[in-house]
This record gives structure tokens, C-alpha cells and sequence, in this order.
């Protein structure tokens, strides 16, 4: 990941030299000439990385290039914290710290210098031995590459039909008692596949409308898993995750009574896992099931000692060969016979493992369809594969890990980072990619368009599980496979890229972490802060405890007193009863996530320049800014879950910006001048108080909004015009937009609203809507009908109320999915000339609708209606609309995804349907 530190460092410095001279002052001239002697080794490493050249020497450099980087990101980013801490003493301060101060800098400037020597002799000395060898690596023998297009992913997997339907049957049958069914197969056999497979087969989700899915994995977690399982079917609230193990058990075991259930708990090590775990699994007579996966035998038969475990088959040879085309070529035939020749013999070699068949469809899809990579493909496989069984897939993983280009690598590596089985937020996920510097700019694409991009490439290429996906296609959570994953950690400990702690084993009061970049503390938290330790050289700490903690007062500083170079912290197990003033010394922080239960965020939280996300988690309905955060050029996502007040917009800091001539003024007029103002994508949820023209006009490329509080501020005239004005006239670019009615601690009939603005003052680009406790009138859905690019309307619970819904012809030309929450509703006439490309339909605690309109059967585009907790008589107009869209598609013999239709509680068709 030498390549990737590279370019880190080199934006660092160049946004050094750029925005923040005076920081470097004393040492510009060595930063300057650090940054073009740096440049060119960032074109070697690339090279090499492209090229894939195994030669030991070139292994070598890369190693020490390495290390030179990262000691000299180390040395140029202590001098910035060391003249920050400085500048921000007061006159008495400085005069005391005067001597300690200059001896630092001193210390640290000869460093910078030092470094300079040693790359300046790398880049002399060696760039010809470079060249020389380059151009032997083995990716210069073919230059040219056939892209392939992405690959869709399949509802149907290959060779696993007659496995789900023996599994199906054992679930759906038996006896009426809770019954433990097992899935038993070596690593990368497809267990988990297949269980998925189940899962959304129609006549399990007939059978289970409870059903839901986690992983348990090696080093579980009990009461995780129970958290996990219950935020599946309720939301979870604080109370819930201060709760023991033993408490989420029972209160799991009191919704799972109610009802038939089926739980899938894959990725089972332990045979005393299931003793762990069955207290929450009530045994209700109702036919429920467990689904269990295991690579261990002997675990399926403990938890149910009376049926066999389902032992999971090998592929045939040609079910191998149809996976290997679907996987590298995006198709189940091949006409090519070289292809087919290699193919199949890659196939073979395969014998059957379908993991190892995904990691090679995944670097043949990258290499294209020339025989001369196939040929070569297969030649490696087949060494690789005559070894013993423990080796074959590593060196297969290594393999296609060392075929990623050099900006794919540090992304994978980082899965390494995560729990094992962790389903991973995408959104989370790629904030966190580019705060670590992994995603650089292009052209004209932002950041996270180029972070979803690598993501989908890691997908395409089968290193990456989409867990789901949203209703836009886009992939909503994700994860790795567990060899992968010990892949991963194994490399990433091996290049000190991160380190697991997993409790007191893991660490030393006595050593410090001193060459580890990234720590990730899996439990054990309380123990880890207490203990405090020392990390010189640590760039991010992300804890992912089910362990929450109020910090004690004497420990708030311990995590920016220990590691004083970070810039990633996600902190959000760790409670702090006080804003940790060292906090504002960590200005390398580009990722925050603060849990608080205090309700002012301070002024000084402005000092954190290079701020890119801050995410505040408060127990709190209210949250006060101070900080002027219009100062905070680089910060894009503001995410707070409280209604929260902005502080004003102030002057633009364009022209207090400090610019270096030299090397850096050609890219004076680059994309990077976008951070001077306006930088901020994301911004929720805030007051309507403080949603005014000029707060809007300071953030113009605001793609999200999130708005909560008495709603009708907002709407309410001064003068002919309202605060919700301002959406329209500078949010053009707004796509998301929450709007939150919350009159705490007023009933929400007391906020209801009289009605919405009118078409023409919401966004333009507006594609998502979400409504709660607004409790409007039917009739103001005219005017959210007329936005023409809206595609997602959430309606939450008491949205609308009203007995009667009658839209309008030629309204919501462009909506999708529509979701409708809790209301009165009573009946509702709507057909295709209403919502003419709805796909998605959600009806939840609808009690009162009489009927689901007949006429949405009319609507070709319509893919999944999902009801939940309605009547008896609507959830029987659903089901003739079912009857209905089943027959068209038997009559026109149409292809692709099936109508799909949910009922909670399930209540089966009378004789007469």
C-alpha cells in the first residue's frame, strides 16, 4: 500500500504548501522539494504495482519506500501539530513553552530533511535499476487489456437448486416443535449461498414472514448476535444496547412467541454456540426453525442430535464451467474454443470448490477474453492447486489480490479492519476510504462517486458480498468471505497496514503500538482506554464494541493525549460526559464519530481543519453547534441524529488563504479550489430555525438534507416568504430530503401542517422524499405528484391523515417506490395512469385501508408490494392482484424478475380465492 501512502502524502503536502504555509514555515523549502522527489517515486510504485513484478530486489524497494513514506508523513505532519498546538497558546503559554517548542520543531525540521536526503539518493541511485527492472515485470509482455462490463448479479446459483430444495423441505416439514436444520461444508463450499438462496426462496418467505439472517463467526459475540437479530425486526433504541446479554434474550424470546420464525445463524465455530444462543429461541409449537451452518460436523449434530446435518456437495465439472462463464465472461455460454479449452481446465483444476472458481472468474474478468491470459490463468492454477488443501485457496486469494491495480488494494485490504462477517454500511464504508486517502480525485467526479466505482470493481470481481442492495440498485451493505477476511488480516498485519485488538491479549501497558498505522478494537474497549496507551504512529482507531461506556472524566483525554497523529476516530461506543478540549489538538482528524449526552457542541471544534465527515451521536433531542463550521473548508458529511441549531454563515475565508508560487501555482485553478467554500454533501438533521437563505447559500452542493423540528417555522411567511424558500432558490443540486415534524414534548396533532409549498419552491433535483408526523390532508398529495424527478417518496408513520385518497392523472410521472406509514386511511383509487413506473409498494400499519386498488395491478413496471400489519380485506385485494400479475406473466411468457408479494401476519387464500 506504498503507492497509496504516496499519493496520500503528496496531497497532504500539496494542501500544505497550498492553504496552510504558515504551519511549514521554517521547513517550506524541504517540504517542497520532499513533494517533487516524492511524485516521482509515486510513478514508480505504480508501476510496479501494475506490472505485478516479483522480482525480491523490486519487493525491497517497495518495503523501503514504505517506510520512508510513512516516516516522512510522520515527521511533516508532527512539525503541523507541533507549530498548531503552538499557534493556539495564548501570549503567557507560548512565552513558557518557548524552549520545549523550538527544540521540537528543530528535532523534527532535521527529520523532514533527512528524509529528503534518503529519497533524493532512492530516486538518484536507483531509478535506472527501476526502469531496467520494470521493464521486465510480467505485465509489460501484454499491454493492451479487454475491459469486461460489469457482471449482474444472478438470482439463481449455479449447481445449488437440488441442495435448496432438500433444505426447503426439511424447514417446511417435520414437526411442529422448534427443529435446528444444518448446513455442513469445508471452507468456500457455498454455505452460506445457499443459505442465502433459501432465505429468499417464495415459499420460505410464505412460510417465515419472521425470518432473518446472521453471522455469527468465529469469535462471537452473544449479546451482538442477539442485537443483531432483534434490529432485524424492531428498531433499536439506547436502552436496548445498555442491555445484558440475558435482557435481549428474554426480550428477543417475547416477539419471537407472537409467531412462526426462521433464523439463520451462519458461520457457527462452537458446538456451545447453540447453548449460548437457544434461551432466546422460545419453543412455540408454531413449526419454527433454526438454519445453522457450520464447517464442523459435529456442531450441527449438538444442536440437534435427532436429524443428520445436511452435508453440502462439491460441483460437477460442468456445473464448475457454467460458473466460471458467468463469473469472468457475464454469460453461461462461451463460443470461443481456446476459451472453452482453458476454461474448462480451469474448471477442472477447481474440483469443485465454488470459492475458488469466483476468485478466478474475478482476475479473468479483468484480463478479458485473450486466450494468452487464460492460458496463463490456468498454468498458475494448476501449480497452486496441487498443493495441499490448507494452501490452495490462500495462494488462489493471493493470486487475485496481487492482480487488483494499485488503487484497488489498500480498499480490500481495509475490509481487514471490520468484525469477521461484519455487514458493512456502504455509505460508512467509503466516508471512511476517503478520509484514509485511498480515493483521489478525478476529473469531474466527486469522491464518493469514485468510492462507489471501486466498490462495484471489488464486487465485479468477486472479493466483495453484497448483503443488500437499496432500492436504487446501489449496494447498501457488504462484506467479505471469511478466508478473504483472514486474507486480509494476515497481509494487512504483515505491511503493519492495521492491528485487531481483541480484549487485554492484544495489547501491553508496557509497549506501545509503535509501528501500527490503523487499530481496530473488536471488544474490550473499556479495557483498551483504561489502560492508556501510546500510539506514535497511529492514523485511525475504529471501535466496533457492543460494549457501550460512559468515559470517566479522568480518562477523556486519553485517546488525544495517546494518539496524537489520527485521522480517523469512531468513537461511537464510547460516551463522553464532556467535550474532550484535546480533542481540537488532533488536526490531521478527516473522520469523527462522537457519542455525547451533553447538548452544545463547543466553538473550538473549528480548529479541526481537515474535518472531511463528523458524525454526533447524542442521547440529547437538541444539539448546539458554537463552532463556526463555514470555516471548516473540507468538511463534507454533518450527520447528527438531533434536531440541531447552526451557527451563522460568516465571511468567506478566500482571501485569508495563504498560496505558495512555485511548483504548486500551475494547479491554482484545479477542482481542489472547490474546498474554499461549499464543500459540505451532506447535512442532517437540522433545526428549521436554521434553515435561512444564507446558511444554504454557504452550502450550494448539498446533496442531502435533513430537516427536524416544528416543521411549520418553516413554512410559516414573513413578508410574502418562508424559511422553506431558500431550499429551492440554492439547494439546485439537493437530491435527499428529510422532513421530520417533532413537537416534542406536544402531541403531534398540535404541529400538524395546513399544507405544503408549492411545487415550484422545492428543489429542483429532488429524487428522495421522507415525511414524518406531518399529518397533512390527501389532497396536498397533488403537489409532491408535480415534482417531476421524484422517485422515492417515504411516507412514515402519521404523514397524511384523511379517509379518502384520490390522486390526480399525470402525477408522479417519475416514482418508483412509494411507502406508506402509519395512517387512517380508508380507501384509496389509483391505478397505472396514476404511478405509471412504480415498482415498489409498502403498506405498514395501514389497519383501516379497506383495499389495495385493483388498478395497480395494471402497472407492468410493478415488481414487489409489501404489506404489513393491514386488514384482512386489503391484504385479500392484494392477493388477487397477485392472481392477476401471475397471469400476465404466464400469458405474455415474460421474463425476468417475478411479482413478489409480502403479507404480515400471513393469513392464507379461502377456498373461494
Amino acid at each position: 500500500m506504498a503507492d497509496a501512502a504516496v499519493e496520500f502524502l503528496l496531497q497532504n503536502l500539496k494542501q500544505l504548501l497550498r492553504y496552510n504555509f504558515n504551519l511549514i514555515r521554517g521547513v517550506e523549502g524541504d517540504v517542497e522539494s520532499l513533494y517533487t522527489e516524492l511524485d516521482w517515486l509515486k510513478g514508480f510504485l505504480m508501476d510496479s504495482t501494475e506490472k505485478g513484478n516479483n522480482n525480491e530486489y523490486m519487493k525491497s524497494m517497495v518495503r523501503q519506500t514504505r517506510e520512508v513514506v510513512y516516516k516522512a508523513e510522520d515527521a511533516v505532519e508532527t512539525y503541523v501539530s507541533h507549530t498548531s498546538v503552538n499557534n493556539a497558546r495564548s501570549y503567557f503559554e507560548k512565552t513558557f513553552h518557548v524552549f520545549d517548542y523550538a527544540v521540537n520543531l528543530r528535532s523534527v525540521a532535521e527529520e523532514v530533511r533527512s528524509i529528503r536526503t534518503t529519497v533524493k539518493d532512492m530516486y538518484d541511485t536507483k531509478k535506472i535499476g527501476f526502469a531496467a527492472l520494470l521493464q521486465h515485470g510480467e505485465g509489460s509482455e501484454r499491454s493492451t487489456i479487454e475491459r469486461k462490463a460489469p457482471i449482474v448479479e444472478e438470482e439463481n446459483v449455479v449447481g445449488f437448486q437440488d441442495e435448496a430444495e432438500k433444505v426447503i423441505e426439511l424447514l417446511t416439514g417435520g414437526l411442529e416443535e422448534l427443529e435446528v436444520i444444518s448446513i455442513i461444508g469445508m471452507p468456500g463450499l457455498g454455505k452460506t449461498t445457499l443459505a442465502k438462496m433459501i432465505l429468499r426462496d417464495p415459499k420460505i418467505e410464505y412460510e417465515f414472514y419472521n425470518r432473518t439472517w446472521v453471522y455469527v463467526s468465529q469469535e462471537y459475540n452473544r449479546k451482538e448476535v442477539f442485537l443483531n437479530i432483534l434490529g432485524k425486526f424492531n428498531k433499536l433504541n439506547d436502552e436496548m444496547y445498555k442491555m445484558s446479554a440475558e435482557s435481549l434474550a428474554n426480550e428477543l424470546r417475547r416477539f419471537l412467541e407472537k409467531g412462526k420464525y426462521l433464523i439463520v445463524l451462519d458461520d457457527v465455530w462452537k458446538e456451545d454456540v447453540w447453548d449460548d444462543l437457544k434461551m432466546a429461541f422460545p419453543k412455540n409449537k408454531n413449526r419454527s426453525r433454526i438454519l445453522l451452518t457450520s464447517r464442523i460436523y459435529s456442531v450441527g449434530i449438538h444442536a440437534n442430535p435427532n436429524r443428520y446435518p445436511h452435508r453440502l456437495r462439491f460441483l460437477t465439472t460442468h456445473e464448475s464451467w457454467t460458473l466460471l462463464q458467468q463469473k469472468a465472461l457475464g454469460s453461461k455460454q462461451c463460443s470461443d474454443q481456446g476459451l472453452i479449452e482453458h476454461g474448462q481446465r480451469i474448471a477442472e483444476e477447481c474440483e469443485g470448490l465454488p470459492l475458488a472458481i469466483v476468485v478466478i472468474g474475478g482476475i479473468l474478468l479483468e484480463k478479458g477474453t485473450e486466450i494468452y491470459w487464460w492460458e496463463k490463468v490456468a498454468g498458475r492454477v494448476h501449480a497452486y492447486l496441487n498443493l495441499d488443501r490448507e494452501k490452495r485457496m490462500e495462494n488462489l486469494i493471493a493470486l487475485s489480490f496481487n492482480n487488483l491495480p494499485y488503487h484497488l488494494k489498500a480498499c480490500f485490504l481495509y475490509f481487514g479492519m471490520f468484525p469477521e462477517d461484519f455487514q458493512i454500511p456502504m455509505s460508512k464504508l467509503i466516508h471512511l476510504w476517503i478520509s484514509e486517502g485511498f480515493i483521489q480525485n478525478q476529473k469531474e467526479m466527486n469522491l464518493e462517486d469514485i468510492a462507489e466505482e471501486y466498490l462495484e470493481d471489488l464486487v465485479n470481481r468477486n472479493l466483495v458480498m453484497v448483503g443488500e442492495r437499496r432500492s436504487t440498485g446501489k449496494v447498501k451493505f457488504c462484506h467479505i468471505h471469511d478466508m478473504l477476511h483472514e486474507f486480509c488480516k494476515k497481509e494487512g498485519a504483515e505491511q503493519n497496514f492495521f492491528h485487531e485488538i481483541k480484549g487485554t491479549n492484544s495489547f501491553s501497558n508496557t509497549l506501545p503500538f509503535e509501528n501500527y498505522r490503523r487499530l481496530g478494537v473488536h471488544f474490550g474497549i473499556k479495557n483498551f482506554i483504561s489502560s492508556k496507551q501510546f500510539g506514535p504512529r497511529v492514523r485511525s482507531l475504529l471501535c466496533f464494541s457492543t460494549e457501550d461506556i460512559t468515559l470517566p472524566l479522568d480518562l477523556v483525554s486519553s485517546i488525544p493525549g495517546g494518539f496524537k497523529l489520527l485521522r480517523v476516530l469512531d468513537g461511537r461506543p464510547i460516551t463522553f460526559p464532556r467535550f474532550p478540549t484535546d480533542l481540537t489538538q488532533l488536526i490531521h482528524l478527516r473522520y469523527l464519530v462522537l457519542s455525547i449526552n451533553f447538548t452544545i457542541l463547543p466553538a473550538t471544534i473549528s480548529k479541526l481543519w481537515n474535518m472531511q465527515t463528523l458524525i454526533v451521536v447524542t442521547s440529547s433531542r437538541t444539539l448546539e453547534i458554537k463552532a463556526d463550521i463555514w470555516k471548516m473548508i473540507q468538511l463534507r458529511h454533518l450527520e447528527i441524529n438531533a434536531s440541531t441549531s447552526l451557527p451563522k454563515t460568516g465571511k468567506s475565508k478566500e482571501d485569508s488563504l495563504i498560496r505558495l508560487p512555485g511548483i504548486l501555482a500551475k494547479t491554482r485553478k484545479s477542482k481542489d479550489d472547490s474546498l474554499k467554500s461549499g464543500s459540505l454533501v451532506t447535512l442532517s438533521t437540522i433545526s428549521p430555525e436554521s434553515c435561512s437563505e444564507d446558511v444554504f447559500a454557504a452550502a450550494p452542493n448539498l446533496k442531502k438534507l435533513g430537516i427536524r423540528g416544528q416543521l411549520s417555522k418553516l413554512l410559516e411567511g414573513k413578508a410574502g416568504s418562508t424559511l422553506f424558500d431558500s431550499l429551492g432558490k440554492k439547494l439546485v443540486n439537493l437530491e435527499n430530503l428529510k422532513l421530520l415534524n417533532d413537537v416534542f414534548p406536544r402531541s403531534p396533532v398540535e404541529g400538524k401542517l395546513v399544507s405544503l409549498p408549492q411545487m415550484y419552491k422545492f428543489p429542483p433535483k429532488l429524487k428522495k422524499l421522507t415525511l414524518s408526523d406531518t399529518l397533512l390532508d390527501w389532497d396536498q398529495m397533488s403537489t409532491l405528484g408535480k415534482l417531476e424527478n421524484l422517485e422515492i417518496l417515504k411516507l412514515k408513520d402519521n404523514s397524511f391523515e384523511g379517509k379518502l385518497w384520490q390522486p390526480q392523472e399525470g402525477g408522479f410521472r417519475a416514482l418508483r417506490i412509494l411507502h406508506i406509514g402509519k395512517t387512517n386511511l380508508v380507501s384509496w383509487s389509483a391505478s397505472a395512469d396514476h404511478f405509471p413506473r412504480l415498482r415498489r409498494l409498502y403498506i405498514k400499519h395501514c389497519s383501516d385501508l379497506h383495499e389495495v386498488p385493483s388498478g395497480l395491478g395494471d402497472i407492468s413496471s410493478l415488481q414487489i408490494m409489501d404489506l404489513y400489519c393491514t386488514s384482512k380485506s386489503a391484504a385479500a385485494s392484494a392477493r388477487k392482484i397477485d392472481l392477476l400479475k401471475k397471469s400476465l406473466q404466464d400469458q405474455q411468457s415474460t421474463k425476468g424478475s417475478e411479482f413478489k408479494l409480502n403479507i404480515y401476519p400471513p393469513d392464507p387464500p379461502t377456498e373461494d380465492q
